[in-house]
């Protein structure tokens, strides 16, 4: 037999635009399908198929409004005074769920995590902090004193002043503000009873510390929205949480119901070519970009429903540890033979072998969302579907 010398593919596929009321698993499975007739490719064994959570909730309609947003606010706080606290800095992911909070309340206390948010958005730099004699621990800063310690300080990406832009934001709904900067969640509650926390990976010990310390009212941003709002969309699991801005008045908000979709799909191959492929939807990658320190991830998880054949942590052998150690005697032919002999012979779970140390212990749909997510990436590319051959593949393969 022919050896195969291509590894791992994560290929783009160009799907129609998605349009509400759109049957997304069938025009994925066709969309696959005439990329791959096209490509003179065939669809193998536990290839993956990924769709990007953006189509997905488009099809399925899943938006709401600022009035939305602000009704749901309103029944939760009534004329409290909002503390709105760890918001991420974001125009696409915060900006309009800002608005609708702003526009539901008489007054919001907005507290900013610094130096930078949960996701890696830097309002000033740790070097800046040493400069000046500021301890992000305990300091808690005043937006006079922030101004007067740094003044203007612009995103380097975005060009954008978040205090400034998130002031002004609410401040046009009509609602009075007030910003300060501090990292113990509980700073709060010296100006406030009434919380909204918008973390998104630590809400739930955010909610824990603020309830032990005697806050009143605790909500997250994913309970804005867990239930619909005069018709709206919503989210039960997330509510606003992995939310996109879609127009200057909406959001969409993160699919819901997505297990039925990714069956739809792994039987829709099955029914056209007979081959049992994966299925997954996917949100942002997991992964930290080393410039700008942003942590791609703003979704809740990247991703909410895979098949079942993606469950788990890669189980894999490190080829260079064994070629170092175990065989560091052999070389060419009879190096290859050992190291596929020692791979088919492999444990069903390596976890503290020394031959596994090095790959890195993360879940398969994190690895493979984020394999996606780049692939996709976020502009104008028009592949919201990915097609991954050769995934579980190994040396021997």
């Amino acid at each position: 037999m022919e050896e195969r010398l291509i590894g791992t593919m994560s290929m783009g596929v160009r799907a129609p635009i998605i349009r509400e009321g759109d049957d997304i698993a069938q025009i994925v499975v066709d969309s696959v399908i005439n990329a791959v007739e096209s490509a003179n490719m065939k669809l193998m064994e536990k290839d993956v198929i990924a769709v990007t959570e953006a189509v997905v909730a488009r099809a399925q309609g899943n938006y709401a409004s600022i009035d939305n947003i602000a009704e749901d606010i309103k029944n939760k706080f009534g004329d409290d005074t909002v503390g709105v606290i760890f918001p991420i800095l974001s125009r696409n992911r915060f900006s309009v769920c800002l608005k609708g909070i702003a526009r539901g309340a008489k007054k919001i206390v907005l507290m900013l995590s610094y130096p930078s948010d949960e996701v890696g958005n830097h309002l000033v730099s740790l070097d800046e902090l040493d400069e000046k004699g500021v301890n992000p621990w305990t300091d808690v800063l005043t937006e006079a004193k922030y101004r007067e310690l740094f003044g203007i300080v612009k995103h380097p990406f975005t060009g954008v002043d978040y205090i400034e832009f998130y002031k002004e934001l609410i401040q046009g709904e009509g609602c009075e503000v007030e910003v300060i900067l501090a990292n113990d969640c509980r700073t709060i509650l010296n100006y406030t009873k009434s919380v909204l926390t918008c973390d998104i990976h630590s809400r739930e010990r955010t909610k824990r510390l603020l309830k032990a310390a005697g806050a009143e009212k605790v909500y997250g941003l994913d309970d804005v929205l867990s239930a619909p709002v005069n018709g709206s969309g919503c989210n039960e699991q997330y509510g606003l949480l992995g939310s996109n801005k879609a127009t200057e008045e909406t959001v969409k908000l993160f699919p819901r119901e997505c297990m039925p979709v990714v069956k739809a799909i792994q039987d829709g191959i099955m029914a056209r070519t007979g081959v049992k492929v994966e299925a997954m939807i996917y949100g942002d990658g997991a992964f930290k970009d080393p410039v700008g320190k942003i942590w791609e991830l703003a979704d809740p998880v990247v991703s909410p429903a895979y098949t079942e054949g993606l469950e788990g942590q890669p189980n894999e052998i490190k080829i260079k540890y064994l070629a170092d150690n175990d065989f560091a005697d052999l070389e060419g032919e009879e190096l290859k033979k050992a190291i596929s002999e020692r791979i088919k012979s492999k444990d069903g779970n390596l976890v503290g072998k020394m031959e596994s140390q090095g790959t890195t212990p993360r879940r398969l749909t994190d690895l493979i969302g984020s394999l996606s997510d780049l692939t996709s990436g976020s502009g104008d590319k028009g592949t919201p579907i990915i097609l991954i051959k050769g995934y579980f593949d190994n040396y021997t393969k």
